[in-house]
């Protein structure tokens, strides 16, 4: 799944794309900050104000998005995109002079983590978002952390290789992610009569297809291997077909606070110039996790490279 994954992504058109939507993005939250700027932002922005009068960061985590975010066995949240976030949160100690932030670990689902931010219920989204350029309107959102894309989880018996095979099937999808919209695309674009049905997190749409409810669930490829890992299922489902839709994700936060943004930006940028981005990668997708799966995906060659221009050191630059 890794192979398959790292040589799809290795397509010329998905990283300009992928590039586009970060300058893209990029511009807006530069923009932003021109704002914020002339509308008297002094001292601290809203939500690192909010932080230090309360010594706290409250953070957004999943419960089944594996590797990103998920429960360890003893029902802590952990993951990739945690520890970005944890790595966030210690920069924004420094920006207000707190080193002893305290982290208020807050669950959020597909369908509610936009609102979550947006009415300031969580101050970082540590989860599996994709960063285009329609949430791009709302939200903010880090450096890229992952490229991931919508596939399939079928049954191992089933004689689905692709989404035309799911002609009048029933097809499972998480509330609220970009894989829903994906497949009414291609239900449309094929005239393939889907019943799309919707579940309130990965792990229901996981057990729909268990129970024999849904024919397949789309999600972004990685999830699905994560999931089927994590229930150590590998015999009896696997990832197939084309990809839907192309999914680069990153770390969501309140939009138009420049300030925020910045130290945010800072700490990938103190990680890639430490080498600890790819190190970090490493652990959570091709060494064990520490619930006991291995998910074995290596990092993709585009995601090697944001990860470089990442890298602020003198060696990077030599």
């Amino acid at each position: 799944m890794g192979q398959i994954l790292a040589r799809s992504l290795t397509s010329s058109r998905l990283w300009l794309a992928v590039s586009l939507l970060a300058t893209s993005l990029l511009a807006t939250s530069l923009f932003a900050t021109a704002a914020f700027a002339q509308t008297g932002g002094e001292g601290l922005s809203p939500t690192l104000s909010a932080v230090k009068t309360a010594h706290t960061v409250r953070l957004g985590y999943r419960e089944s998005s594996p590797p990103f975010s998920f429960l360890d066995q003893s029902g802590r949240p952990i993951g990739y995109s945690l520890e970005l976030c944890e790595a966030i949160v210690e920069e924004i100690g420094v920006e207000v002079d707190d080193p002893n932030l305290k982290i208020d670990y807050v669950k959020v689902t597909s369908d509610d983590r936009i609102d979550a931010v947006l009415q300031n219920k969580i101050d970082l989204e540590c989860g599996s978002t994709t960063a285009n350029a329609e949430r791009g309107k709302r939200v903010a959102f880090s450096p890229l952390m992952f490229v991931a894309g919508t596939k399939l989880m079928v049954p191992k018996a089933s004689n689905v290789a692709g989404v035309t095979d799911l002609k009048g099937k029933t097809v499972v999808v998480t509330k609220g992610t970009t894989n829903e919209q994906a497949m009414h695309t291609a239900d449309k674009k094929f005239s393939l009569g889907l019943n799309i049905v919707t579940a309130s997190d990965h792990e229901q749409s996981y057990q729909m297809v268990a129970e024999g409810k849904a024919d397949a669930f789309a999600t972004d490829d990685i999830l699905l291997s994560g999931l089927i890992a994590r229930h150590k299922a590998q015999d009896k489902f696997r990832v197939t077909g084309d990809y839907l839709s192309y999914d680069p994700y990153g770390i969501m936060f309140r939009k138009g606070e420049p300030q925020l943004s910045a130290v945010v930006e800072r700490a990938f940028r103190k990680l890639g110039s430490n080498r600890d981005l790819v190190p970090l990668y490493n652990k959570w997708f091709t060494a064990r996790l520490p619930t006991g799966e291995r998910l074995n995906v290596p990092i993709s060659l585009q995601l090697e490279e944001a990860f470089k221009a990442m890298d602020d050191s003198a060696s990077a630059n030599n």
